[in-house]
This record gives structure tokens, C-alpha cells and sequence, in this order.
């Protein structure tokens, strides 16, 4: 590894999802101090090596909170609700993501949404209860259910 450049090592270790970048030099050393480095939102720190430990384990937390607060933001962004057939048809072909729409829970519903317009039932999420009409049959239904296109 000592023949490798810094830069060649940051790059593997990013590629492998390494979530901290902790870089000691000669200069930090004098100073008793370390710099570290969030992948995630790409800001450092110079702390001192005796409290790294403790530090690390609190940034450790951190990330996982904000990369979860992203994900459930990126999800919620990316589902669109609608109401009827020609809404679910036009989001599919302009916007994509996942469509929350209510399904009449048949077999026979599912394949002909699937026929016209390729898309699928990707999720039925649990516990979630919501009557209404099923936006193809018109029947009623229980829930909505999340369609996606596979691509």
C-alpha cells in the first residue's frame, strides 16, 4: 500500500463505501491532532487523537441518520399519488417513480394495468389502510398499492 498514492487510496476506499476517511500526517502527529473526513456530506474535521475514538463512534451514528433521513426523503419524493387511469398513465410516461394508486386486489386488475402499461405492483405496504375505488375496475378497495416500471 506504501506505493500507492493518497489519492489512489481515497478513490478504493470510496469505491468500497468506506463512510470515514481518517488521514494522518507527519505535521498532524506534531500537533497530536487527525483529520477526518464524512463521505457523506463531504466535510472535514481535525480533532484530537484522543478523542477520535469517542468521536468516530458519534459520526458513525450520525451518517446512518442522515443517510436514512435521505432515503426516506428520495422515497417520498418519488412516489406520486393519484386517483384514476389516465392520471396513473400520464405520471408513468412523464414523471416514472412509483405511482400509490388503489387496486381492487384481483389477479385480472393487475395483469391488465401490467398489459397497458407495463408497469407493476412493486409493494403493498402493511398496515396502511385507505378505501376507495380501484383507479382501472372502478370496484372497491382496501388500500393503495405502489406500481413501478422495471427497467
Amino acid at each position: 500500500r506504501e506505493t500507492k498514492r493518497p489519492g489512489e487510496k481515497f478513490a478504493q476506499h470510496e469505491i468500497q463505501g468506506v463512510p470515514v476517511r481518517i488521514t494522518i500526517g507527519p505535521k498532524d502527529l506534531e500537533k497530536n491532532s487527525l483529520e477526518i473526513f464524512r463521505r457523506d456530506t463531504f466535510e472535514k474535521q481535525i480533532i484530537q487523537i484522543n478523542d477520535s475514538v469517542e468521536y468516530v463512534l458519534q459520526l458513525l451514528d450520525q451518517i446512518q441518520d442522515n443517510l436514512f433521513e435521505k432515503a426516506l426523503s428520495f422515497r417520498d419524493e418519488n412516489i406520486t399519488e393519484v386517483d384514476n387511469f389516465d392520471d396513473f398513465k400520464n405520471i408513468l410516461e412523464t414523471k416514472g417513480g412509483f405511482i400509490s394508486a388503489h387496486w381492487d386486489g384481483t389477479d385480472e386488475t393487475e395483469n391488465k394495468i401490467k398489459e397497458l402499461t407495463k408497469a407493476t405492483i412493486r409493494c403493498i405496504p402493511e398496515g396502511v389502510k385507505s378505501t376507495g375505488k380501484c383507479i382501472f375496475s372502478g370496484k372497491p378497495s382496501e388500500q393503495r398499492v405502489l406500481f413501478a416500471k422495471a427497467y
